[in-house]
């Protein structure tokens, strides 16, 4: 699995625990009193987040796709 430079500790969590961090991260950046320094780094972490993600779904996507593939050739 290719990793995008995904941070290990980011790595290391399942989709649920990825989606809760998501969430709560959203919670904190929707509140008004948040400074410009906790924005940003949120903002990196929900990149990372979103790059597991999307690493996790292609090589799901990868899989689906080459066990159908060799069901269709027996």
């Amino acid at each position: 699995m290719k990793s995008k430079n995904i941070l290990h500790d980011i790595k290391s969590k399942s989709l649920k625990e990825v989606k809760n961090e998501i969430n709560d991260i959203l919670s904190k950046l929707e509140k008004k009193d948040i400074d410009l320094k906790a924005f940003s780094n949120d903002y990196q972490r929900l990149i990372q987040l979103n790059n597991l993600i999307d690493t996790i779904f292609k090589q799901k996507a990868k899989n689906i796709s080459s066990s159908t593939n060799k069901k269709i050739k027996k």
